[in-house]
């Protein structure tokens, strides 16, 4: 099979199952192999954290964009395209690039099939080989490599980085990873590395020993949020590190904290760049489908948080928000149904305006697949972009207007608008 355009790649990769019928890595590298172990020859920055991982990854890019380096980055979930997913010098990888990948990674695959007729990789192996592939096509300095899912059986977990990164550590993809948070923990921590450092963000005390543990045995330098670094939020956001202030643009709370990360992590690798430069890095940049304000009267703020953590975190600053103004919040929203449905709808105020939506992706929660106290509680409205303009048609100046629950709804919304998601610095 040769592949000719950029739709025929992502119709087929689309077309592949999602899980082998054992958790290993055995898949991954034997393809890796055949294609001469391309991500081996790039340096890595390796990112995993049940929330904020994909922020961390961004502002990472922009700072090693800024210090002159050629930089590659591999994120998930995408926002406008596909070709999100794979970034060099934060350029989305072209339709012409994206082709010529994939059809080199089925190359290997059908010269591993001459001995191994079953041999075949589920859709994120694919991807994750494309991407190794492009960064070492384009002679990349270094890649910042986000985790799939996890991190010790996550397909990235193939590298040895320069750093590894645990934003945090919670609830979501029990089913895969978990159950417990404990159990997540230890799968997350398989991201570190003999003599590697490891920056850790926000970790709760409850699972910070399992995490330390393994970095010890592995000796491991551990930088802790908190503790070896710190950060502030007032009306700038105050990053302290190295005995360094570094002054930034207010954001979210719990950006700041991605922020104060991605920075503990670029310091440690010991690049020439400027107190300034390194602020005008993660000041400009913009985080696809993180606290999107799409309009300011009435606010409406476009996020992808799709599991409690990230839903608590969101909430804390739209509530706040709405206090503020003395308006109303309304609320569209849609999750896939493999999520903690229950327990995000749990952190909704009373007069929270909620309408529950779908949308066409195989994952996305239909009516029936919202459990039955949500479905009597809300209106639910089949059509996204309908119940999108009737909540912005009745929201008053001083109200808010939140989509929510899916970076596929972020997405819709914003193609919709007609903007482009794609990052800026």
């Amino acid at each position: 099979m040769k592949f000719t355009n950029a739709q025929d790649v992502i119709s087929y990769l689309y077309s592949l199952p999602n899980l082998h019928a054992k958790n290993d890595l055995s898949y991954i590298k034997t393809v890796l192999k055949e294609l001469g172990n391309p991500q081996n020859k790039v340096k890595t920055i390796h990112i995993t954290g049940t929330n904020g991982k994909g922020s961390t990854s961004y502002y990472l890019s922009n700072l090693l964009k800024k210090a002159g380096q050629r930089t590659g980055l591999f994120v998930s979930p995408y926002i406008y395209e596909f070709n999100e997913r794979i970034q060099l010098n934060n350029k989305n990888i072209s339709d012409k690039d994206l082709v010529q990948v994939a059809n080199l990674v089925e190359k290997a695959i059908e010269k591993i099939k001459e001995q191994d007729p079953k041999f075949s990789l589920v859709t994120f192996e694919y991807e994750v080989a494309m991407a190794f592939v492009y960064f070492s096509l384009k002679n990349c300095d270094y890649a910042v490599i986000e985790v799939g899912i996890g991190a010790e059986h996550d397909k990235t977990n193939v590298i040895v980085p320069e750093v590894s990164v645990i934003t945090t550590i919670g609830l979501d993809h029990e089913k895969i990873i978990g159950p417990t948070i404990e159990d997540i923990a230890q799968e997350k921590s398989g991201i570190i590395k003999q003599n590697r450092p490891l920056v850790l963000g926000d970790i709760t005390k409850q699972v910070l020993p399992i995490v330390e543990a393994k970095a010890h045995k592995l000796h491991s330098p551990i930088y802790l949020l908190g503790r070896d670094f710190t950060v502030e939020s007032d009306s700038k956001i105050k990053c302290q590190i190295n005995k360094k202030t570094y002054v930034l643009d207010l954001r979210p709370k719990v950006e700041s904290y991605d922020i104060a990360v991605s920075l503990q992590a670029f310091l440690l690798l010991h690049l020439d760049l400027s107190t300034e430069k390194i602020q005008e890095a993660i000041d400009s940049t913009r985080i696809p489908g993180r606290y999107h304000l799409l309009s300011h009267a009435p606010m409406v703020i476009l996020d992808g948080a799709h599991n409690i953590q990230a839903m608590q975190n969101l909430l804390e600053f739209v509530h706040a928000q709405k206090k503020k103004l003395n308006g109303k919040l309304r609320v569209l929203i849609t999750m896939m149904k493999d999520k903690d449905i229950e327990e995000v709808f749990s952190l909704f105020d009373p007069d929270d305006e909620i309408v529950l939506t779908t949308i066409p992706y195989p994952r996305a929660a239909k009516l029936a697949d919202f459990p039955k106290n949500i479905r009597s509680n809300y209106l639910y409205q089949v059509n996204w972009q309908d119940a999108f303009d009737e909540l912005q048609n009745k929201s008053k100046n001083n109200d808010i207007l939140l989509v929510t629950g899916s970076f596929y709804l972020v997405g819709a919304v914003l193609e919709m608008e007609g903007i482009d998601a794609s990052p800026r610095n």
